[in-house]
């Protein structure tokens, strides 16, 4: 059975092993530095931060997948936006639908929320293909960063 719960402090060192598989993956362009990566986890489980959330996704009690959520408003949107920063199942757990229970979870329990989005590298074709499916449309908008 699939299930979603808040991630917790004591979830570090089995979430931080995915995280790091998943920061060598080609769903992400570039290196980050692993405290960059702990700072994260530690933000996701931290209570007085309210824009980041972290999720475990569970299969029979046993930790599969993690993903991180944040919120922000946007003027365009006229409301709140939700930004599903990460997702990421083991690989014994791909291909069960398990994606797809995370999306509807994340939308059904943030009803407050006008828009979701979610980043995808051109090469990840897959994710591409699945996204659509749950109705996400390409933004023609190219970002820019300044990283401090």
């Amino acid at each position: 059975m699939f299930n979603i719960r808040e991630m917790k402090p004591e979830d570090k060192a089995v979430i931080m092993s995915m995280v790091i598989t998943f920061y060598h993956s080609p769903a992400v362009e570039h290196d980050v530095d692993t405290a960059v990566l702990e700072r994260t986890f530690d933000a996701a489980t931290d209570p007085t931060m309210p824009y980041i959330s972290g999720l475990v996704m569970l299969e029979d009690e046993k930790v599969v997948g993690y993903g991180y959520v944040t919120g922000y408003y946007a003027s365009e949107v006229g409301g709140m936006c939700m930004f599903m920063e990460e997702m990421y199942f083991t690989p014994e757990c791909r291909g069960k639908g398990y994606g797809t229970k995370a999306y509807h979870w994340i939308v059904d329990h943030y009803p407050e929320y006008k828009r979701f989005r979610i980043e995808v590298t051109e090469s990840n074709v897959n994710a591409k293909r699945l996204y659509e499916r749950w109705g996400f449309r390409f933004l023609e908008y190219n970002q820019m960063v300044l990283d401090r």
